[in-house]
């Protein structure tokens, strides 16, 4: 379903909004200048990918939530292609066992929610919403292989900002990409235009299952400048 687009604004309308977002994030900056160092180590540096999980249930309005922070992080012109199917029932997870390696099904089995982050490859049929003050779709329309190269790498961000989101909000997560695309595009997107891109679990982590930390390259092994 497209959503339908709204006028962009224009003359002294836009510009009040511009103003008003240029003061906002200008008094972002000077209220918050860096996250701290446990709020740093909470989403990143001392967090771990788990692989089993407490009993504890993960409440809708907390996925709720947590997409409304995933939603408001940067895309390619706003178009936004990656769409989220929260796997909880039993049925949902019968299906989307069948595309797991072995050693994933505990993993899933025992995760009180599953993620299956997919893109759409016709995203760009809701730019005029998400991209109002110019219409962009002559970019895309026609062009499979651009489309789906802008749908996969936009997509891919808004997994990782849902992982680094949902640390944020006190949820643990753990990534899996050992499974078939092939046999969850045919469970849950067939006939439609989403394709699977990976899988994340989600809930309250099982800290037992954790081995030690594996090593990091250090800057000067990976960087460099220009």
């Amino acid at each position: 379903m497209i959503k339908q687009a709204q006028a962009a604004p224009a003359g002294e309308e836009l510009e009040i909004l511009r103003a008003e977002a240029q003061n906002n994030i200008r008094t972002l900056r000077q209220t918050i200048r860096r996250l701290g160092e446990d709020e740093i180590r909470l989403i990143l540096s001392d967090a771990r990918s788990h692989y089993a999980w407490t009993d504890r249930p993960v409440p809708d309005d907390l996925l709720g939530e947590l997409y409304d922070i995933v939603k408001m992080g940067p895309t390619s012109m706003n178009s936004s292609p990656a769409r989220f199917v929260f796997v909880k029932s039993q049925e949902g997870r019968t299906r989307l066992a069948k595309s797991l390696k072995p050693a994933n099904v505990s993993k899933m089995a025992t995760a009180p929610v599953t993620v299956i982050i997919a893109h759409d490859l016709e995203f760009w049929r809701e730019l005029p919403f998400l991209f109002p003050h110019e219409d962009r779709r002559p970019h895309f329309e026609g062009k499979p292989e651009h489309s789906a190269d802008t749908a996969y790498r936009n997509a891919t961000l808004q997994g990782a900002y849902l992982m680094i989101a949902a640390r944020a909000l006190g949820l643990d997560v753990g990534a899996m990409s050992g499974f078939s695309n092939k046999i969850v595009d045919q469970e849950f997107f067939s006939g439609t235009t989403l394709r699977s891109n990976f899988l994340c679990n989600l809930g309250y982590a099982d800290e037992s299952a954790l081995f030690h930390k594996l090593p990091r390259f250090e800057f000067d092994d990976v960087c460099s400048f220009a």
